[in-house]
Parts: C-alpha cells; structure tokens; sequence
C-alpha cells in the first residue's frame, strides 16, 4: 500500500528510526509526518518517502490536534501495530 495522506508510518532512519508517525500531508517525494509528542502538527518533520515504510494502515477521519494524534498512534501500538 502507498504513503497517503492518514496513514500510519514507521520511520525506517534517522532520529525518528522505528517510530510511528501519522502523515499529515505528502507528495511524490516527501511526507510531513507527526507523532504528537516530539513530532507536533503545528511543526510537523517533513521526511523523504524512502526513509519511511507503511503500515498498511489508514486513520478514518480527519486529525487535527496533537491528542488525537498520540490516541490513534497508542491504540494502534496497544493493538500490536
């Protein structure tokens, strides 16, 4: 499944390696990624495609806040993401 805008990510290098992102927003090249915590929407990293392997897993509805980030980024950990 490709990186879309929602999807859940995992960071596969860098500062961020083995982290779970949530995808803000994303183009060919890049994706601008947040986790909420270190990671906020109102700064969100923007990282290369490469550097970053999907979940297959796709948030329903729209993320707006960083709390609703860290709750779907938990649940999905909680549930063996």
């Amino acid at each position: 499944m490709s990186i879309v805008k929602g999807s859940i990510v995992r960071a596969k290098s860098g500062r961020e390696k083995n982290g779970f992102f949530v995808v803000l927003d994303c183009n060919e090249k890049f994706a601008y990624i947040a986790d909420g915590k270190r990671r906020k929407v109102e700064a969100p990293k923007k990282k290369s495609l490469i550097h970053l392997s999907s979940t297959n897993t796709v948030v329903k509805g729209s993320i707006e806040t960083n709390p609703q980030i860290k709750r779907v980024l938990n649940d999905f950990i909680k549930n063996g993401g």
